[in-house]
């Protein structure tokens, strides 16, 4: 798909949830917004990608 920015941002709805991750090597980082850039909390969600057999 080749958007601009523009058309990018218009697709964002009251029923969008945006979430952003931060891709580490032993801990990752989530974070959730709404359509309108307002967080779901207040602190970064931290976990692991650990593989358990």
């Amino acid at each position: 798909m080749n958007l601009t920015q523009n058309k990018k941002l218009i697709q964002i709805t009251p029923g969008t949830m945006v979430v952003g991750v931060d891709v580490g090597r032993k801990v990752h980082y989530a974070r959730a917004f709404d359509f309108r850039g307002f967080e779901f909390l207040k602190k970064a969600l931290a976990f692991s990608n650990t593989k358990e057999d």
